[in-house]
This record gives structure tokens, sequence and C-alpha cells, in this order.
């Protein structure tokens, strides 16, 4: 019995082995130029689907987001390196105890490493998970038609 689901992953569930454990792992396919016809017909439905206005979408809501969560990360790693090294007077400056500026700077990099990472998930889940599961759905439906019906 073959599982149908596009989204599943069979290297995830089956370790590189195509049906479970035990049975050996499909052949490599053929290189680009060697395909057959129906590949060259999938081929053609990814260009297709690289080209469509819903790819586009879910590509520029990746980098509206990517783009500047990079730039502001990388400015305030840079901003914190750069003050440590110019203004030692300022980063050995005691805030409570023995706790200084630098050290608050430098843990307040790992929170904002994590809230970076939790603000990209989220931004994943709600803009992109759904169209991105659509598009490859869609994606899937027509390389079996490219191919004529096989999976």
């Amino acid at each position: 019995m073959s599982y149908e689901d596009p989204w599943y992953d069979a290297l995830a569930s089956g370790w590189g082995e195509a049906g479970g454990a035990g049975t050996p792992a499909r052949t490599v396919p053929a290189a680009r130029g060697e395909g057959d016809v129906a590949a060259v017909r999938a081929r053609d439905v990814y260009l297709e689907v690289q080209r469509s206005e819903a790819f586009q979408e879910v590509r520029g809501r990746y980098r509206r987001f990517v783009v500047p969560g990079v730039a502001v990360f990388l400015a305030w790693y840079v901003g914190y390196v750069v003050a440590a090294t110019t203004a030692p007077g300022l980063m050995a400056r005691p805030v409570v105890g023995a706790v200084n500026v630098g050290m608050l700077a430098g843990l307040s990099q790992f929170l904002s490493t994590f809230l970076l990472t939790w603000g990209y998930a989220r931004h994943a889940r709600l803009r992109r998970d759904r169209l991105a599961l659509e598009l490859r759905w869609d994606t899937q439906e027509l390389t079996r038609g490219a191919r004529g019906g096989a999976s």
C-alpha cells in the first residue's frame, strides 16, 4: 500500500529506504540531459510554477521578512562587537551588582536570536505555510499529470 499524500517525505520516514526498513532505496535518477519526455514535461511544470504569481507571492513574503530581519540582526551584532572593542568603559559600567552593560548586551544577543527565530517561525506559519502547501500540492498534481498519472 503506497502513501499518496504529496507532503509525505519518504526520506524522513524511511531514512533513505523506499519501502521502510530492510528494503533498498530507489536507484538514482538519470542526469538532466538523459531524461525522458515525461521528465522534460515535469521540468516544464516546475518552471511554470516558478513563474506563477502564487510562487512569486510566497517568495516575496519570505524576502519581506528575511531581508530586514537579517539586516537588523547583523547591525545589532556588529554594534555589540564595535561597542565592546571601542567603548570598554561603557561596557564595563555596572548595572546591578556584578552585572555590567557588556554582560546585559551579550545576554541580549541570545535573547534577540531566540526572538528572531520565534518571529520567523510565526511569520512562516501565519503568512507563508498555507500558500506554500497549496502551491506544493498544485505542483505535485501537475507533475503527476505531466508524467501520465504516475507518481
